[in-house]
């Protein structure tokens, strides 16, 4: 691993721990040149999968457009980094259950958004308006009123 600082290739591990629900490995590291401490994340990577588009042209899973679309649906939203790590954790481990090498965007879709209607009904609504491509105000209002009865029948 090379320092960020001084940019040598050697460094030592100084604390590892679990974390992210065990789908994670947080590394406390030491350069063993300049002394200067960082800590590195080792996270499960999905490999080999292709996502079939709605307009059927395929691409390489990419977590980052997944990462993209909940930042935004959080923006300004009470969600650590440690708890946003954990939900694209979650989610990739779905998307990895279901055993294939090819999973429609929509199947995606559907992991994302029932991870989020568990952590988040604001970010949920956020992220299903832009999902399901909402045309007008009802279809927002039969998401909102889903939510909220959710929400009522638990207090």
């Amino acid at each position: 691993m090379q320092c960020p600082v001084c940019h040598y290739n050697e460094t030592k591990v100084i604390d590892s721990r679990v974390s992210a629900e065990g789908l994670a490995i947080r590394r406390r590291r030491e350069c063993l040149k300049c002394g200067f401490r960082f800590s590195t994340y080792e996270e499960v990577e999905i490999l080999d999968l292709s996502v079939l588009k709605k307009d059927g042209h395929k691409e390489a899973y990419d977590r980052k457009k997944i990462e993209s679309g909940l930042r935004k649906a959080f923006e300004k939203r009470p969600i650590s980094e440690d708890d946003f790590r954990k939900l694209i954790n979650r989610i990739e481990r779905d998307i990895q259950l279901t055993k294939k090498n090819e999973i429609k965007s929509d199947d995606i879709g559907e992991i994302v958004t029932k991870e989020l209607k568990k952590s988040d009904p604001v970010a949920y609504v956020r992220f299903t308006s832009v999902y399901q491509d909402f045309k007008n105000v009802d279809q927002f209002l039969k998401v909102i009123n889903e939510v909220f009865k959710k929400h009522s029948k638990k207090k």
